[in-house]
């Protein structure tokens, strides 16, 4: 079994996707300011916070050509009655839609895409943008909450708790014909879906990850077998048939509230920071990281301004993690050691 996960490691550096820039490319940072997914006003203002906290710059001090592509500029619509309790389907339908071109568009460019959110709903363009110019890709969701509802398990109606719904193709007849996603079809198979950090799963969703077979880790799971191990498991369920690109997807609420408070959904007994920096470190050695959502940064929600630069910063570590910052420090790489002291003032620190 070790000889096999070693093979594994080394066939994931050696062979990368077409459609997956290498390493020490560029990266595309786009945020999508959005928050009808669900009720809770301020989400919207996660990608300025994010930004605020450091990540441009902390994303330029690694070996990457960044590409700030901006904010989208979304449209509400003034009257979006619900629809089978499904809340603001057309605003959040045309709002994925553009989402979706965007994602398409820098990911057909060569770009590794880091999408700011926003609330979680956003997934379902982020995904279904990357997933058209990469159709074979693979979806790690780390998360509290499955977001997997249909619009008739879900208990609230916001769309936030029901995008992973809306990918898979065995769901298709679960997920009738919402105003607004006339534009989407399903695009993704259940075996090219694992979830990390579950611990608020709704009954309807807990009956469709348990007959759909969906490979999850709750947090008893993760104390159980230790993140090694379930990242183990993780990747050679998604890539051991074949290397492919990966999406991740992360909600901020995965940690738990006493590192990531200034969010909309907290539920207590969360990842640690080395639990969550582990699972991005891992995804990054692969290699075939393609795209990333981090999501649900609520700055309106942190109870004082500390709560929300914790929270905002946490989110800058998770997605430079992800890109290749190692806890030996973010830095270039450099080939020699500066002779001069005008030398060291080219390096980040």
């Amino acid at each position: 079994m070790a000889l096999r996960g070693q093979l594994l490691r080394l066939l994931r550096t050696q062979h990368r996707h077409t459609c997956q820039p290498s390493r020490a490319q560029s990266v595309a940072v786009l945020g999508a300011p959005f928050s009808q997914g669900q009720k809770r006003g301020g989400v919207e203002h996660g990608p300025k916070v994010i930004r605020d906290a450091g990540l441009i710059e902390r994303l330029s001090c690694l070996d990457y050509s960044v590409h700030d592509f901006g904010d989208l500029d979304f449209h509400y619509l003034e009257k979006d009655e619900p629809y089978m309790d499904v809340k603001f389907p057309r605003t959040v339908g045309a709002a994925n839609k553009m989402l979706s071109g965007a994602v398409s568009r820098g990911v057909g460019a060569g770009h590794t895409l880091v999408m700011l959110g926003g609330d979680h709903s956003l997934a379902i363009g982020s995904v279904s943008g990357h997933a058209q110019q990469c159709p074979d890709l693979c979806l790690i969701w780390v998360d509290a909450h499955a977001d997997i509802n249909t619009p008739m398990t879900s208990p609230s109606g916001n769309l936030h708790g029901q995008p992973v719904a809306f990918m898979l193709k065995e769901l298709q007849d679960k997920v009738q014909d919402i105003p607004g996603f006339s534009w989407t079809k399903p695009f993704l198979s259940s075996r090219d879906l694992v979830y990390i950090g579950l611990r608020d799963v709704d009954p309807g969703e807990h009956h469709i990850l348990k007959s759909l077979g969906i490979q999850y880790f709750t947090m008893r799971d993760i104390d159980r077998l230790g993140i090694q191990r379930v990242m183990e498991v993780t990747l050679d369920s998604l890539l051991a048939r074949k290397q492919r690109p990966i999406h991740l997807s992360f909600d901020i609420d995965a940690f738990d509230p006493s590192l990531a408070p200034a969010t909309g959904t907290p539920v207590n007994g969360g990842l640690t920071y080395r639990e969550g920096i582990y699972i991005t470190e891992e995804i990054h050695n692969t290699g075939l990281l393609s795209a990333m959502d981090l999501v649900e940064v609520n700055p309106v929600l942190g109870a004082n301004s500390e709560a929300v630069e914790a929270t905002a910063s946490l989110a800058v570590d998770v997605i430079a993690s992800c890109l290749g910052q190692t806890r030996e420090g973010a830095h270039r790489s450099i080939d020699v050691i500066p002779s001069e002291k005008n030398d060291t003032e080219q390096l980040c620190l």
